[in-house]
């Protein structure tokens, strides 16, 4: 077993079964993917830590755990379409394209676009399409999806955003309200959603969904 298989080992036995997911999917896909061929080169050696990995202005790979109990809430089935948005360098896309039937995954940083799209490739996850564009447009022209997991924090949703999930289709987002942040899954039906807690969780917000700031005379 090669090193960083082995920290793919120890991460799963360390950091995500004992958070209470025991779902196969979840268990075989977060073995298979390298999480250090998805992070910055200068990140690598801390690939595995049980922590968000910076992916530099403000963005990170969230947690395994978070990653591991937002999974095991969505319940992503193999005929399901899902919307990642944020995916940095696709690696929660390259997790959960082995559990989908298809993933496209918005970044609208350039850079991090390109190097997702090639990275996706190289660990041979086809059925994950990147996406370039702004975080908050979502991707409508391929929609309606199943399911939409948020990759980082918000402090506000769009519209805009909940539009492009199905009815009886599930959203995941990481709420944050000043240092407490808060997992929550959307169930949508009759074109409401409607919103429960999951965890606690902590991450940075994701470039737009930042909440309209109020200014006090």
């Amino acid at each position: 077993m090669s090193e960083f298989a082995e920290r793919r080992r120890m991460m799963v036995d360390t950091q995500v079964r004992p958070s209470d997911v025991t779902k196969y999917p979840i268990i075989d896909a977060m073995l298979a993917v390298p999480r250090e061929a998805f992070v910055p080169d200068a990140q690598v050696e801390g690939a595995y830590a049980d922590q968000n990995v910076p992916l530099g202005d403000g963005r990170v790979v969230v947690e395994a755990r978070t990653l591991a109990k937002t999974l095991d809430a969505l319940d992503i089935n193999n005929d399901e379409l899902v919307l990642t948005v944020g995916c940095g360098l696709g690696y929660t896309a390259a997790v959960i394209a082995r559990m989908a039937q298809m993933v496209i995954a918005v970044e609208e940083d350039e850079a991090l676009a390109r190097d997702a799209a090639a990275q996706l490739l190289e660990v041979g996850a086809d059925n994950a399409i990147v996406h370039p564009g702004a975080l908050v447009s979502g991707a409508a022209e391929h929609g309606p999806y199943d399911v939409i997991f948020v990759e980082g924090a918000v402090e506000t949703l769009p519209d805009s955003l909940l539009d492009q999930l199905k009815d009886g289709g599930r959203i995941a987002a990481l709420f944050m309200s000043g240092s407490v942040g808060e997992v929550k899954i959307g169930y949508k039906s009759n074109g409401q959603t409607s919103w429960r807690f999951d965890f606690n969780a902590t991450a940075p917000v994701l470039p737009g969904f930042e909440a309209a700031k109020e200014f006090a005379l």
